[in-house]
């Protein structure tokens, strides 16, 4: 389980800095964060949930991480609106014994969208292939 505050790096912007957040609520299988001395009227949300269907072999979870951030628009300052960015595994948890290929397209994932290939340094900045990607629209 994760602590109730995350402090000291788990969560950095696209500067590379880090964004602290404190648990706001939880359950067995959700938990929402919010960052802390937040604005009440521009929330910033990490929220984590899981979601578990079937059985036996055919049993699957949905597992999401999810940031959700209200800014007020550049375009016309009275209007508040979110931008939200969110990982999703759907993955056959009864039909697999370990971790190994839920982590192989979740470490793809992220290096596609941290990364430029040949480096293995994570671009916070956004510029790696799959997150310029979303930015821009491309293909």
């Amino acid at each position: 389980m994760l602590s109730n505050t995350l402090n000291t790096n788990e969560v950095k912007n696209a500067a590379a800095t880090e964004v602290e957040f404190q648990r706001l609520s939880s359950s067995d299988r959700s938990t929402t964060f919010a960052t802390i001395a937040e604005s009440p009227a521009l929330p910033h949300r990490l929220t984590i949930s899981h979601q578990e269907t079937g059985s036996g072999l055919k049993r699957r979870r949905r597992s999401l991480v999810r940031f959700d951030k209200t800014v007020e628009s550049t375009v016309d300052a009275t209007q508040s609106v979110t931008t939200s960015a969110y990982m999703v595994l759907d993955a056959p948890v009864g039909a697999l014994e370990a971790n190994t290929e839920m982590a192989n397209v979740i470490a793809e994932l992220m290096s596609f969208c941290a990364s430029l290939g040949a480096n293995t340094t994570i671009l916070f900045d956004c510029t790696g292939n799959g997150a310029a990607c979303l930015l821009n629209g491309g293909l």
